[in-house]
């Protein structure tokens, strides 16, 4: 399933309806779909068109103080937040955008919103290296988080397989959390959790919307607009599957 998930997507992005249309093009001799391809791909570059959907999956939420939080019986950090790196001295974990996560979880243990860090072990199977929450938790242990506190589910390849991890984990009915993730992925996140009876308080960070004003930059053509138009069409998707299923 977990290639699927990561096929479909692709199957759905911008780029494939852009190659399919230029293959279709090229076939038949049709200028209509070249042309229709290239609207799709300068439409889909524009960064005041990508920034307008990130910021939509985003809407729900806002970036809060860690105060903010009510105590729960653990905070919950869930894995994507690295990559593994191959250096001098054997594999490295390094982290990547969303390490917001990671440290919102260390924050909120040490303002003791809750007495256990639970981390998810995030392990596709074309990953190398030990699972995501065995890094992870040399960071915490890094920052001051005692090892009795730092608990690691076992190894998950999606959202759906940590909320099912850490509620078995948890081993209690009614379970509370607080669940950190990235403010776009928090809805399917927070579906999935309370799909299998633990009850959330969502903690969002790693806002990928910026507040910024509109220029004349958000006008040109970049590969990072278009890549996070095809990121929006593989949320959407997820957010689909996760209704559907529960």
């Amino acid at each position: 399933m977990i290639y699927l998930h990561k096929v479909i997507p692709l199957l759905t992005s911008p780029m494939f309806a852009v190659i399919l249309l230029v293959l279709w093009g090229l076939y038949f001799n049709s200028k209509r779909a070249c042309f229709l391809a290239i609207s799709i791909l300068v439409v889909c570059s524009l960064p005041v068109f990508s920034n307008k959907l990130i910021s939509n999956l985003e809407k729900d939420y806002t970036l809060a103080p860690i105060s903010s939080a009510k105590q729960a019986d653990a905070v919950v950090v869930l894995s994507g937040i690295g990559r593994t790196i191959q250096g001098t001295n054997g594999l490295i974990y390094e982290l990547g955008e969303a390490a917001d996560r990671i440290f919102a979880g260390i924050d909120l243990i040490k303002e003791k919103k809750a007495p256990v860090l639970i981390l998810t072990g995030g392990k596709l199977p074309w990953s190398i290296g030990r699972t995501e929450g065995k890094y992870l938790r040399e960071i915490c242990l890094k920052h001051g988080i005692s090892s009795e506190t730092v608990r690691i589910t076992k190894n998950i390849q999606n959202t759906d397989q940590e909320a099912k991890a850490v509620a078995e984990l948890l081993k209690k009915e009614n379970s509370q959390i607080i669940l950190v993730t990235s403010a776009f992925h928090m809805p399917r996140a927070k579906r999935a959790f309370e799909a299998s009876g633990v009850s959330v308080a969502p903690f969002p960070v790693d806002f990928r919307s910026p507040s910024e004003k509109i220029t004349i930059i958000d006008f040109i053509p970049s590969a990072k607009a278009f890549h996070d138009n095809s990121f929006f069409v593989r949320e959407l998707i997820g957010r689909l599957y996760y209704t559907i299923k529960y």
